[in-house]
């Protein structure tokens, strides 16, 4: 699984948010609610790649659960900074459009998973 969209898409998300977090505290100086982005959403991606050495089936969906819920936190830090104007509509705007993303895939897959075991 080397060319997993799902690896490579979420490593990409987190050099995006390792970029954001970096400049959050280097111009805002803000260093709480950037730190809770920072680990949740390079915690995607980490979760992701221990779903994809799971040791079963039932392994890689927990895995990948717990990277869904990682994936929707980062969401509400990034809603919750833009609302705080630590970051700009446009800041989030695009970062947030990729976190979504994310979120749907890691559920399809989740599903698909599932379905798969039950057949």
């Amino acid at each position: 699984m080397s060319n997993s969209v799902i690896k490579d898409k979420s490593f990409a998300f987190a050099v995006r948010v390792v970029n954001l977090y970096k400049h959050i505290i280097e111009v805002k100086k803000e260093f709480v609610l950037s730190k809770q982005l920072l680990r949740s959403g390079t915690s995607i991606g980490a979760n992701v790649r221990e779903a994809l050495n799971a040791e079963s089936k039932a392994d890689f969906i927990h895995k990948l659960a717990i990277s869904q819920k990682e994936a929707d936190e980062t969401c509400y830090w990034l809603e919750l900074l833009k609302e705080t104007k630590y970051i700009t509509e446009s800041e989030f705007s695009s970062i947030h459009t990729d976190a979504i993303e994310l979120l749907k895939i890691i559920r399809s897959i989740i599903i698909t998973t599932k379905q798969n075991l039950k057949k």
